[in-house]
C-alpha cells in the first residue's frame, strides 16, 4: 500500500510540474473561483490515481503487443508508448468530466517526457529503503 501511494504521489507531482512546463497539458481550472487551489490539487491526485492505473493495466498489454517495434526501434517506441498512455489519461478524465486534457500527440510526447525525467528525479532522491 505505501509503494502505491508513493507511485501516486510521485505520479502526481510529475504530472503537476508537466502542466507548468509544457503548455499543452492543462488542468482545466478557473483561477478565479473560490476554491481554485484545492480544486488543482484534487484534479492532479485524480489524475495521477487514473494515471497509474493506466500504466499498471494497459500499458504492460501494449509493451507485449509492441515487443518486435520495442526491438526495432532500440527501445524508442518506449516513448510514444508513454505519450498514448498519457493521451488515454486524458481520453479517461474527459469521459469522466476531470478538468486534465493534452491538446494531441506532441504535447502528450513531450509531456510524457517530462514526467520521465520527473518521475526518474524523483526515484532517485528517495532513500532505498522507502523504495522497497
Amino acid at each position: 500500500m505505501k509503494k502505491l501511494l508513493l507511485k501516486v504521489g510521485i505520479n502526481g507531482v510529475a504530472l503537476w510540474v508537466t502542466t507548468l512546463v509544457v503548455s499543452g497539458v492543462k488542468i482545466q481550472v478557473d483561477p478565479n473561483e473560490p476554491n481554485a487551489t484545492r480544486e488543482k490539487v484534487l484534479t492532479v491526485l485524480i489524475v495521477a490515481v487514473i494515471f497509474a492505473a493506466v500504466n499498471t493495466l494497459v500499458k504492460p498489454l501494449v509493451q507485449i503487443a509492441t515487443f518486435g517495434l520495442f526491438i526495432l526501434t532500440l527501445g524508442l517506441i518506449t516513448f510514444v508508448i508513454n505519450a498514448l498512455m498519457l493521451g488515454l489519461t486524458s481520453k479517461i478524465c474527459e469521459h469522466y468530466h476531470v478538468r486534465f486534457h493534452v491538446d494531441g500527440f506532441v504535447s502528450a510526447l513531450v509531456g510524457a517526457l517530462v514526467i520521465s525525467v520527473v518521475s526518474l528525479a524523483l526515484h532517485a532522491m528517495l532513500p532505498d529503503d522507502v523504495k522497497r
